[in-house]
């Protein structure tokens, strides 16, 4: 398998592939709550079929080319996730999420994951554009969409459903030529 190194702190990116739903299950459980905060992810991931299928759906995405999902390992532990949910190189938008575990939050592993694939995406695929949806409750998350140089386009108010409650969402984007600027300078 292969490993994009995320820095030198034994951080890296990977795929994350059907055969590896043992692995999800376990990282799931051990952050169930805390990413539950936010993020939709726990209540797919409930047990080894459940994440054998979502690990399944993006690994038929991924084969379609719209759509890809990597782990965040840390010393080879599953610690995170990374993915783009939408992946569109017809109309060249893509939108990119997230998700880490409570004791590797704050560390710079989602930024430097997202920095990566939103790169790779930008450079290499030929996307335009890249949407960050975010609850406006999730502020950790809201911090990496700016420390990724994106913008706020605007909130879409009360248009998230989750667990009986409706939340704000927000969307951020980043715009290729503003990606390619920020690189530069």
């Amino acid at each position: 398998m292969f490993a994009i190194q995320l820095g030198d702190d034994g951080a890296a990116l990977t795929p994350l592939e059907p055969w590896q739903a043992e692995e999800l299950l376990a990282h799931m459980d051990r952050g169930r709550e805390f990413i539950g905060a936010h993020v939709g992810l726990p209540d797919v991931v409930t047990d080894l079929a459940s994440a054998r299928s979502y690990l399944q759906s993006y690994a038929d995405k991924t084969a379609r080319d719209e759509g890809r999902l990597y782990g965040i390992r840390l010393d080879g532990a599953l610690v995170g996730g990374v993915m783009f949910r939408i992946f569109d190189t017809e109309s060249g938008m893509a939108e990119a999420g997230c998700w880490v575990e409570p004791g590797y939050a704050g560390r710079g592993l989602v930024t430097r994951a997202c920095r990566a694939i939103i790169d790779w995406a930008i450079e290499v695929r030929g996307i335009h554009r890249v949407e960050w949806h975010v609850s406006s409750a999730n502020t950790p998350s809201i911090g990496v969409a700016r420390r990724l140089g994106m913008s706020r386009d605007g909130v879409m108010r009360e248009s998230y459903p989750y667990r009986g409650k409706r939340a704000d969402m927000e969307v951020w984007s980043v715009l290729a030529h503003e990606w390619r600027a920020a690189k530069a300078s």
